[in-house]
């Protein structure tokens, strides 16, 4: 498939915007509009040098949508339908958030991702659902499996429990109304744009303000770690040759017993003391603090299927390599994350964080 314009919905937040600029650079003739809340994880900033249209509202809200499409239509001197796609990044992603107000993930994750597949229906449009690889549950430090798409569904928080049920509405819409749709399960994404509260960029700004690194329990939990431009990459992969109604994992490591079988799989405990290495400190350099409510102990994905049927591959394969540019970005662009520093602090530390 090739087309004229797509719609990318969250696409100021963190993974969004990545693909904006992955879209604008690598292919410049086709037009983007954003349609984003601009919630605290999104950031008109982001957009920054990228070509593309911003539209403010909320995909749970119909008109906002419409909105969106007509925009598209616009600057698209009306193309056919055929050439155009919704590309689906909007969620409430934060597993914290989920535990303390479950409310915003059931109306954005569900009610936003229906109201998508709707306009996609009416006007024929190609849909990709952005999910997550927690829809799977976790898996034990010592489990030889790793996830594949055929693997069940075992959520456990909120969020994605939400991602969980928007999977299975875009499968059901696949299947009932003939949508042309594919999905794909990301493990943890890192790389610039991502808002300070999450684990990589928090440890990694903490240091830059003097502030002592934090780990979570043990820090013996394990995830899938992927630098968002692979994100990027695989997920236009899928929209040029995927398979309509088929779902993609999308992580770096491969088939248990296969040579990339490890892939990006770390602790956090690793990843911190490798941030603390590449920026000057001692490893051990950090303090523990209590662990989140219900943490998943282990992500790891098997991208055999994307790598194999479609043909990509990841480009940062060396996990410190694409930590040291992302540490860069993160000390290169302090007016990006300064301001809010010492609010998300403020609240990590009154839930003992």
């Amino acid at each position: 498939m090739s087309y004229k314009g797509i719609i990318v919905t969250g696409g100021a937040g963190f993974i969004g915007s990545n693909f904006v600029h992955f879209v604008s650079r690598e292919h410049p003739e086709i037009k983007i509009v954003v349609l984003d809340k601009l919630t605290y994880a999104g950031n008109k900033k982001n957009l920054e040098g990228a070509n593309c249209e911003l539209v403010v509202g909320d995909i749970a809200n119909k008109g906002d949508v419409e909105k969106a499409y007509q925009k598209l239509l616009e600057i698209t001197n009306n193309a056919n339908n055929e050439d155009l796609a919704i590309v689906h990044y909007a969620a409430e992603s934060h597993n914290d958030n989920s535990l303390r107000n479950p409310e915003p993930f059931i109306f954005t994750n569900l009610v936003g991702t229906y109201r998508l597949l709707e306009i996609c229906r009416e006007y024929n449009l190609r849909f990709h659902h952005i999910s997550t690889d927690e829809v799977y549950g976790d898996l034990e430090l010592d489990d030889p499996n790793k996830f594949e798409p055929e693997t069940p569904y075992q959520p456990s928080s909120p969020y994605s429990s939400t991602k969980a049920g928007s999977d299975l509405l875009v499968r059901a819409w696949v299947r009932s109304f003939g949508i042309k749709a594919t999905i794909s399960n990301c493990s943890n994404n890192y790389g610039p744009y991502q808002y300070i509260e999450k684990f990589i960029p928090r440890q990694v700004t903490n240091i830059i303000s003097g502030i002592k690194p934090k780990l979570y329990g043990e820090g013996k939990n394990v995830r899938d770690w992927i630098h968002t431009e692979d994100h990027s990459s695989a997920v236009w992969t899928i929209l040029e040759k995927g398979k309509i109604g088929e779902t993609y994992l999308i992580g770096t490591g491969t088939a248990p017993g296969t040579k990339n079988e490890k892939g990006g799989e770390k602790n956090n405990k690793e990843v911190i003391e490798t941030i603390l290495e590449i920026m000057g400190h001692n490893k051990d350099d950090y303090e523990f603090v209590k662990d989140r409510p219900g943490h998943d102990m282990r992500y790891a994905i098997d991208a055999s299927k994307l790598m194999n049927e479609l043909g990509w591959q990841p480009k940062y394969t060396d996990f410190k390599k694409g930590l040291q540019q992302t540490i860069d970005w993160y000390q290169a662009n302090q007016d990006w994350w300064k301001s809010e520093k010492d609010s998300v602090e403020a609240f990590y530390a009154k839930n003992g964080q």
